[in-house]
């Protein structure tokens, strides 16, 4: 008998797909609405946004009285600066974890004071000026400024390339991208330097052995040849460009592994806690680890984050051509030539001065106050010509407290002793020299009274205060918007030869723009 005829095609079926982001506030949420594909044609797919960021609740205020200590990991890393302005440029408003303030704070060069030598490798600046969110408290600026090491003076690099070129990789924003990236690097080689090429996609391998920095024809043909395909077997990469760094280490170079990823993880052992603890043990043996993340959907931020930290490495986000050319360019030899491990920063405040402090940022730098003196607690890297900047915002005793009273009197701590006319903090910083298993200690007392702010000091409030606005502060301000971050930030400006400065003050429009759209 004849076939039966087919069965009639299924009416089409509401599916649901993303359709558009909504913007309110500082918080991007998704918005589903149901789509219906026109008949004949397929439900398009959207990929889900899978971006991840390492949880961050901005530091409390805290009373002098009971927790006069603060002590802190430095961070050198510029990630966050890059990843809030692709946000911005793509028109919607970052995710309140995507934003450290500090790391946009450090994205800018001050002009600090430099140190003399290498032995002693930090100037420590302070300064004491008024807060310009919250009348009646004041900003206690810390900033180190790192030696520049001379040519003659840098070691010979024993890098490793360790490119994702997993399927998640495709597209000229990461691979591509990350490809000129690395080409950036070996313009900059030296014939004394080295560079192997390893990759992992499904499984891992080695494009190019450790080879000589003048064989640049070589180092780019192996770049070019990566391409995407495949699973993401990070952690079976990692092991492969551990090999190639070990089979080439000296005591004499500066031997460190670049990794150039997305962090989407998906095949292998994926567990950020087992990642984090392979690093740090590696670390201990001289090979250091820097993360450069590329893309958007996938990004996973909180993982590149734990993986630097363990690896004593810097973590960078590249969202574009020329922000490849600031992190590979000169500014490379700041995460390339070490000066300093270990960097940790402790400020004692004054109780007959202070009354109340908090730490701006470094939320997922913080150390207990024993920490300070354990030279076996790991802390930050400083490389060649970096600077760290860090702020306080504080009450001056007898100035409006952001911490009711208590209602016993018995449980309420009056102010310590102290000279009242002295010093406001001190600060002290601990450091080891680059290959030394003992710290060494540098102290500086922050001034006794607030003065007028430096240039340096205007613009790092201007980013601090974006920062904080960006991820809904609690502790700024109400009436300081962003017309009075606008104003801050044009009237620091200063010399801008690269048009950062000029950059930034375009974002804080685009986020009050984006802001204003939001409101019903």
């Amino acid at each position: 008998p004849p076939p039966a005829p087919p069965p009639p095609p299924p009416p089409p079926v509401a599916s649901t797909a993303v359709q558009e982001i909504v913007v309110t506030g500082a918080r991007a949420q998704r918005s589903e609405a149901a789509f219906v594909a026109p008949p004949g044609l397929p439900t398009p797919v959207v990929p889900p946004d899978t971006e991840r960021y390492p949880d961050a609740t901005p530091n409390p205020v805290r009373r002098v009285s009971e927790a006069p200590v603060s002590t802190f990991s430095i961070d050198v890393d510029t990630a966050s600066y890059s990843n809030v302005r692709r946000f911005l440029e793509e028109g919607r408003l970052p995710p309140p974890d995507a934003v450290r303030v500090e790391e946009m704070i450090n994205y800018f060069d001050y002009g600090y004071e430099r140190p003399r030598s290498a032995s002693e490798p930090f100037a420590i600046t302070t300064a004491v000026t008024a807060s310009p969110w919250s009348e009646g408290r004041q900003i206690v600026h810390v900033a180190l400024q790192g030696y520049e090491l001379p040519e003659r003076q840098r070691r010979p690099l024993n890098l490793t390339f360790l490119v994702d070129v997993s399927g998640s990789m495709g597209g000229a924003d990461k691979l591509d991208l990350a490809q000129k990236s690395m080409n950036l690097i070996i313009d900059r080689l030296r014939p004394q330097d080295t560079v192997a090429v390893t990759y992992y996609a499904e499984g891992a391998g080695t494009r190019l052995a450790p080879t000589s920095g003048d064989q640049k024809l070589k180092l780019r043909c192996a770049v070019a040849s990566l391409y995407a395909s495949g699973g993401t077997a990070g952690a079976t990469g990692m092991t492969n460009a551990y090999r190639q760094a070990e089979a080439n280490f000296s005591r004499d170079r500066v031997n460190r592994i670049l990794m150039f990823t997305d962090g989407d993880f998906n095949v292998g052992v994926t567990d950020d806690m087992r990642l984090e603890d392979y690093v740090a043990a590696k670390r201990e043996t001289g090979i250091y680890l820097s993360v450069y993340g590329y893309g958007r959907g996938n990004y996973q931020d909180a993982r590149m984050q734990t993986i630097a930290q363990a690896g004593n490495g810097t973590a960078g986000y590249v969202n574009n051509l020329e922000e490849a050319r600031r992190l590979f360019g000169p500014a490379f030899d700041r995460g390339a030539f070490p000066i300093a491990d270990d960097v940790k920063i402790q400020v004692e405040f004054n109780p007959a001065r202070v009354s109340e402090y908090r730490l701006i940022g470094y939320e997922t730098r913080l150390l207990n106050e024993a920490d300070f003196s354990n030279d076996r607690v790991d802390a930050g890297e400083v490389g060649s010509g970096a600077s760290v900047t860090a702020l306080y915002e504080i009450t001056p005793v007898g100035g409006p407290s952001q911490i009711p009273d208590r209602r016993y009197d018995q449980n309420r701590i009056g102010v310590g002793g102290g000279d009242p006319s002295g010093e406001v903090g001190f600060v002290q910083v601990r450091y080891k020299l680059p290959g030394e298993r003992d710290s060494r200690l540098m102290q500086r007392v922050a001034p006794s009274a607030a003065g007028r702010p430096t240039e340096s000091t205007r613009w790092a409030l201007a980013v601090a205060a974006f920062g904080q606005k960006l991820r809904n502060d609690p502790w700024m301000g109400a009436g300081y918007g962003w017309d009075e971050i606008l104003a801050q930030a044009q009237g620091a400006r200063g010399e801008d030869p690269y048009g950062e400065r000029a950059d930034f003050v375009q974002l804080v429009r685009a986020a009050r723009e984006m802001e204003a759209q939001a409101r019903p």
